[in-house]
């Protein structure tokens, strides 16, 4: 994939080998700086949680903590990003996701490494490392993001939504090169990352396959993809 910067500083370009357009809205460092203090907060509620039961265990008990602890604030934002769709309650909550930077789901490696550099970002306190970096970078990643080759974008929840059920298929209305339909389906799989107004973009530019435009091309295109994939 290749990559530039938008109209606005804060969105991020991204072309796929289908030539389809992923506009990713980066999120600043105050809903991230929100995002993360909500964490924290859970991660401490889990170690009191886990204080109380391990407490009449005596030094065995002791040593159960120190390992949940290292578990909560090492392990939890990485299994919650890799596994929860880039997502930590704290990013949930604030409508935030971690992506890689070509517009992928966040892998393991990105997330390990992103989490890992947690540790210099903090530097000297307070992440003042981390909030240079982000004001300093177009597209407000810390040193973690860049190394890890993530980055952090706005994700509402009705983006999700929008996506049609799997047994919704409808033909083309025309034929289609192979290339057409890689970039029909490519939409259909990278719709959820897109604005609604750039879907219906897109669904414009492809209504001679679907036959409309509008919110009601975004559905038929998807549908396309639907019945390119065999999905009936």
């Amino acid at each position: 994939m290749t990559a530039r910067t938008g109209s606005l500083d804060t969105v991020r370009e991204v072309y796929t080998p289908e030539g389809v357009a992923l506009r990713l809205p980066a999120a600043g460092p105050v809903p991230r700086a929100m995002a993360w203090l909500i964490d924290t907060a859970v991660r401490w509620a889990i170690l009191l949680v886990v204080s109380i039961l391990v407490r009449v265990m005596g030094e065995a008990g002791y040593g159960l903590y120190l390992i949940a602890y290292f578990l909560v604030f090492w392990g939890y934002p990485i299994l919650c990003e890799v596994l929860f769709d880039g997502q930590t309650p704290g990013k949930r909550a604030l409508e935030l996701r971690v992506i890689a930077d070509d517009g992928a789901p966040v892998g393991w490696l990105g997330s390990i490494v992103r989490n890992l550099l947690r540790t210099v970002d903090f530097l000297p306190v307070g992440y003042g490392v981390g909030l240079v970096a982000s004001y300093a970078d177009p597209w407000g990643r810390r040193l973690g993001d860049m190394v890890g080759k993530t980055m952090v974008i706005h994700a509402p929840r009705d983006r999700q939504t929008l996506r049609p059920p799997a047994e919704g298929a409808h033909a083309p209305l025309q034929p289609l090169q192979p290339q057409e339909q890689a970039a029909v389906i490519a939409f259909s799989e990278r719709a959820a990352t897109l604005t609604q107004e750039r879907r219906e973009e897109l669904a414009g530019i492809a209504a001679p396959v679907v036959g409309i435009g509008g919110a009601l091309g975004v559905l038929r295109l998807q549908a396309v993809a639907n019945w390119l994939l065999g999905r009936r």
